[in-house]
């Protein structure tokens, strides 16, 4: 009926007008295509608990805690679990039903705000197949996918992509920076049938790229060929030794030289120390080895390149992708500093659906939660300044009374010496 009221002269629609309908319907068809296979946004209070299971293999494991944090940009939207005591090991699980993203696409999308400014732990996530034992989830438990930021120190401070392949961990090769600021940020993970990936940070791609080219699956895919040796004749350096350059003839120098000033000790005793002698000193004159000047190669023919062949040790695998069973999403970390807070799981098949949530979700929030820490931190300053002024206010005031008191005693003490007189 809507756009009935848009037709043209001629009755029909204007090409805008359906290539916009037909946008809708297909985005709105893909919403309802779309599988979910976890969702979590802890909108219902304590509930969380019911879902997720802390693991009991050591009795002093972190707890988390339900919150908000100190800056948000929803009080209730922005609620997740948030690590909640220092220098701990953390481990924390849910369970889904189980499914195999064979000939699907796999999406892991979640948000991590380090509020603290961590200094050293894991804020990535780790997916697990239905057999692994909740109550016994540690950080040598079997797992499929590991994903997510990791910061340590000014050198770590990058985003895994661990895949498990034939019961080893492959990471990649690529390296991925991760946010380093206190705010909120969006994590999305997707893997495609045809073996490409892509990783995303607030809903904008980082890096991307096939599984097999850039993480370490298999084999390569060719060798250099054994039988084949590089020719004698070929000179592969770069420079050579200037045959022209000739070594001074006062070169020669030993490296250590006795001290000939030193003085035998008077109390030395030959019988019991043994025969003196005069002690080794640095030859100022030394130095060092001769190596003569180094000039280019005129006969360089730069790297010999080795003929290649295919490698018989290589078999292509279209599965690498795939997993079966999948259907446990855990927080297995250490945190030096607690205080990140973990949200918005999302483990689906659809990409659209997962930009969508991202945007509907961390999209929404992302800019009052910034406005909220900007005003937080403009009011602290404000405190600190009013107690830097009432700090030295007082000091001034101390110090005037001060003068005060012992200008009273001079002047008692003039009065006296006057009367003296």
């Amino acid at each position: 009926m809507a756009a009935a009221g848009l037709r043209g002269r001629d009755g029909r629609v204007p090409a805008v007008v359906a290539l916009r309908l037909a946008l809708l319907l297909g985005a709105a068809l893909g919403s309802v295509r779309a599988r979910v296979y976890f969702q979590e946004q802890f909108l219902d209070g304590a509930n969380w608990q019911k879902r997720w299971m802390n693991s009991e293999y050591k009795a002093d494991l972190g707890k988390f805690k339900l919150t908000a944090g100190k800056f948000y940009g929803d009080p209730v939207r922005d609620k997740g679990l948030q690590t909640s005591e220092n220098s701990k090991f953390y481990a924390i699980s849910s369970r889904f039903k189980p499914f195999s993203n064979k000939g699907k696409t796999l999406v892991i999308q979640y948000t991590v705000k380090h509020e603290q400014k961590i200094d050293c732990g894991g804020g990535y996530v780790k997916i697990f197949s239905s057999d692994l034992d909740q109550k016994n989830l540690r950080g040598d438990s079997h797992y499929y996918i590991m994903f997510g930021p990791d910061i340590c120190g000014s050198e770590t401070k990058k985003v895994h992509v661990i895949l498990n392949y034939k019961n080893k961990p492959h990471p990649i090769k690529k390296p991925i920076r991760c946010k380093v600021d206190g705010y909120t940020h969006l994590y999305t993970l997707i893997i495609r049938p045809d073996q490409t990936y892509e990783v995303k940070i607030d809903n904008e791609m980082v890096a991307s790229g096939n599984l097999e080219d850039d993480l370490d699956f298999l084999p390569p895919r060719k060798i250099n060929d054994p039988t084949v040796r590089k020719p004698t004749d070929w000179d592969d350096r770069i420079q050579i030794d200037d045959p022209n350059d000739i070594k001074p003839e006062d070169w020669d120098e030993p490296e250590y030289i006795m001290d000939t000033s030193a003085e035998k000790p008077e109390g030395w005793d030959d019988a019991a120390n043994g025969e003196w002698h005069y002690p080794m000193v640095k030859n100022p004159l030394y130095r060092g080895e001769w190596k003569p000047r180094q000039i280019d190669n005129p006969n360089y023919r730069g790297v010999w390149p080795h003929p290649q062949i295919d490698n018989p040790n290589y078999s292509a695998d279209s599965s690498i992708y795939s997993y079966e069973n999948i259907s446990i999403i855990g927080l297995d970390i250490w945190q030096v500093r607690a205080g990140t807070i973990f949200d918005n799981f999302l483990i689906t098949d659809d990409e659209i659906y997962a930009e969508d949530f991202g945007d509907e979700t961390w999209g929404e929030t992302k800019g009052p939660e910034k406005e909220m820490n900007i005003k937080q931190t403009e009011e602290e300053l404000e405190r600190e300044r009013v107690t830097e002024e009432k700090y030295f206010e007082q000091r001034f005031k101390k110090k005037l009374e001060r003068k005060k008191a012992s200008g009273k005693v001079r002047a008692v003490r003039n009065t006296t010496e006057k009367e003296e007189l």
